[in-house]
């Protein structure tokens, strides 16, 4: 089992940023990690992905914008969100599954989730 817990949501004015934080309660060093989010009436959506060796696949409606990153030595994963929309309203997730395949592939079903944060962008 792995226990996820995010931080830093918030409301913020279009054009701000904030930046997520996702703490794991063992080693991110053999889990596929990634942040998703989920708006009110809209399915679930990838955002951002990351491999042990640092490797991103930031999904297209965030590219440029997102960037998704991780301390390994603190088992922390991050999301610095900039140039934020108001589209970008949602709940944000952290998840990990077992690391199997590429951890780039946004195919892939995740097995462990976060509670979530709540990022609100005002216009």
């Amino acid at each position: 089992q792995v226990q996820l817990v995010e931080s830093g949501g918030g409301s913020v004015q279009a054009g701000g940023s904030l930046r997520l934080s996702c703490v794991a309660s063992t080693t991110y060093s053999t889990y596929c990690m990634g942040w998703f989010r989920q708006a009110p009436g809209r399915e679930r959506e990838a955002v951002a992905l990351i491999d042990s060796g640092g490797r991103t696949r930031p999904a297209d409606v965030v590219k440029g914008r997102f960037t998704i990153s991780q301390d390994n030595a603190k088992n922390t994963l991050y999301l610095q969100m900039d140039s934020l929309k108001p589209e970008d309203t949602a709940m944000y997730y952290c998840a990990a599954r077992t690391w199997v395949g590429s951890c780039l592939d946004f195919s892939r079903r995740y097995d462990y989730w976060g509670q979530g944060t709540q990022v609100t962008v005002s216009s």
